[in-house]
């Protein structure tokens, strides 16, 4: 990790397709420390008949979640989700977003983007498990990231290739992962 200058690795993407089992184990590969989806725990708490302010409290207290963390370190930060995120959680819902969202800018170094390609399942926080929704969430997410000009790779696979193909766009970006 040292010399890349990579804090942050964002992972981006709609539910169910494999983020916060990724997560742990890259943070591990990395020496870094996991950030988990603050979205869940929101949700867990108070149910998931959001509005907008709920929303927006998801996303201040992820953005608040990362700050601490990339403050604290071990670096990279793999945070499990991030405002951008919760930003098309809100174009899901509602089909607008809070103008908190387009102020939001403490963006990732990079972003890995999960594709759908995983079986849905469901948790009891999950919304979106239809093939359309599924397609439509990952479409929107794609295109936030393009919309923010950030840097990203796509993740796929099932398995043990998934995480092999996350391993993989790190490496694309030049940071390498410690193998044990």
């Amino acid at each position: 990790m040292a010399g890349t200058g990579v804090t942050s690795i964002c992972l981006h993407g709609p539910e169910s397709t494999g983020k916060s089992t990724i997560g742990p184990r890259l943070a591990a590969a990395l020496g870094g420390r996991y950030l988990p989806e603050y979205g869940r725990d929101y949700a867990e708490a108070h149910g998931t008949d959001f509005t907008m302010a709920d929303l927006v409290a998801i996303g201040q207290g992820h953005d608040a979640m990362l700050a601490e963390a990339l403050a604290q370190g071990p670096w990279p930060v793999v945070t499990d989700t991030d405002p951008l995120m919760t930003a098309v959680w809100a174009d899901m819902l509602f089909g607008a977003r809070d103008p908190w969202f387009a102020r939001w800018n403490r963006l990732s170094d990079v972003y890995l983007l999960f594709a759908p390609d995983l079986p849905w399942v469901e948790d009891g926080t999950r919304l979106f498990g239809t093939l359309a929704e599924r397609q439509r969430f990952f479409d929107l997410s794609r295109a936030e990231l393009d919309r923010r000009g950030v840097r990203y790779a796509l993740v796929e696979g099932q398995g043990e290739r998934r995480y092999a193909n996350a391993l993989a766009a790190i490496d694309s970006f030049g940071i390498r992962a410690h193998l044990c």
